[in-house]
């Protein structure tokens, strides 16, 4: 036994806690490696995690507008085509395209010379079968002085009357039959049924149009007040009811891109049915359009303003995250460290929610940057501390409700 696997085994001049190893040298020698106890390294503290850059708003009690968008399109108030009622050449057009026109004005003109002749005729009988009730009337009279001296029979008598009856209907069909064509004569000049902008011509001079056309000669369409048709979720039907039920209705539109306001009007009606293809229900506003900021066929989106609730902690729609516990916010203390609090929301209104649980007013939220933090995290402010959105501010964005 070598001295040291005695001094080993003795324990008298090895410690008795030894970090030791057995390597083996290329050599085929076999040593022993240790370290004598206290010789254990120290190790650096983990450097200190930097603050994380956030941007914060504070929670405030505003008024919040609720309301619900939707795609709709533009009408007018009236569409009309414009067509002829008769048959002939078309003689003249005397409307200039894109022209506001009167109800009444004269649009164009068919070639009325059949039309008169026509006319004409009708007059010419109702004349003559005038002429000849009054000999027939005549006629009567000296049959029935006769018939009492007996020199002629009462049924001579009452082929006289019946003949006279049947002059005096005839001259009743002669002023329907002038009546028709005088009728067929004014069509001849096609004038405006209603007040508006006149659209494409279609048909040109020197064509012959008919009244069964299918293209009409151009499109009549009165936009002031126009109409917004569009569809919402039929999720928000009693709440639409309900604003009724209050009274009036504002709708607030907005081109399709949400930047641009075009006009404000109110809530005609919702449709009376539920599209179950699509779970949805139509509504129709009505606004005056008085610029005509509104074109008939333009896709717009239409904002139904349903309530407003007042009095309310809201803040931007950013700062609410979606966890596995549900919805929170991550809040920021007097000390900048971030800790996630859990939150109940109430209704949106464009970039603004209302909370109804959860948060105070003065809280600091974080609105951006949210994705690095962490519990307890600290924070470092990148944008001054604002109220979230003043109150009574609104935005062209889409809302939601309840």
């Amino acid at each position: 036994m070598s001295h040291g696997e005695q001094s080993e085994r003795c324990g008298s001049a090895a410690p008795r806690h030894r970090d030791w190893r057995h390597l083996r040298h290329p050599r085929g020698r076999r040593f022993v490696l240790y370290r004598a106890p206290g010789s254990e390294p120290v190790r650096a503290a983990p450097p200190a995690r930097p603050a994380v850059p956030v941007s914060i708003a504070v929670a405030t009690r505003q008024d919040v507008p609720i309301y619900v968008t939707g795609l709709g399109t533009v009408q007018g108030s009236f569409t009309i085509a414009i067509h002829s009622q008769v048959d002939g050449l078309m003689q003249e057009v005397l409307f200039t395209e894109g022209q506001h026109v009167r109800k009444g004005d004269a649009l164009a003109q068919i070639e009325p010379r059949l039309f008169q002749a026509a006319l004409d005729q009708a007059k010419a009988k109702r004349s003559q079968d005038v002429a000849t009730l009054g000999a027939a009337e005549k006629d009567l009279e000296r049959s029935k002085t006769l018939v009492v001296r007996s020199v002629t029979t009462q049924q001579t008598v009452d082929q006289q009357q019946g003949r006279v009856d049947q002059l005096k209907a005839s001259i009743e069909a002669d002023d329907a039959a002038i009546e028709t064509a005088q009728a067929q004569l004014d069509f001849t000049t096609i004038r405006a049924p209603s007040d508006g902008r006149i659209g494409v011509r279609l048909v040109d001079p020197g064509n012959l149009v008919h009244a069964g056309d299918a293209r009409p000669i151009a499109n009549l369409v009165l936009t002031q007040p126009s109409a917004v048709l569009f569809t919402l979720p039929m999720q928000v039907l009693d709440d639409l009811r309900d604003a009724m039920a209050r009274g009036s209705v504002e709708v607030t539109v907005y081109d399709q891109n949400n930047r641009r306001l075009l006009s404000t009007g109110k809530l005609l009606l919702i449709d009376n049915a539920i599209d179950q293809a699509t779970a949805t229900i139509r509504l129709k506003a009505m606004f005056d359009n008085t610029d005509e900021r509104l074109w008939p066929g333009e896709f717009v989106n239409a904002r139904v303003s349903l309530e407003t609730r007042r009095n309310v902690i809201a803040v931007p729609t950013g700062v609410v995250q979606r966890g596995p516990q549900g919805l929170f916010a991550w809040i920021v203390n007097a000390d900048n460290i971030a800790e996630p609090r859990r939150i109940e929301l109430g209704p949106g209104s464009g970039d603004r929610t209302v909370v109804d649980t959860g948060l105070a007013e003065g809280d600091r939220v974080v609105t951006d940057g949210q994705y690095k933090l962490q519990a307890n995290a600290r924070v470092s402010i990148k944008t001054p501390s604002v109220a979230a959105n003043t109150p009574g501010s609104t935005s062209s964005t889409a809302g939601t409700t309840q």
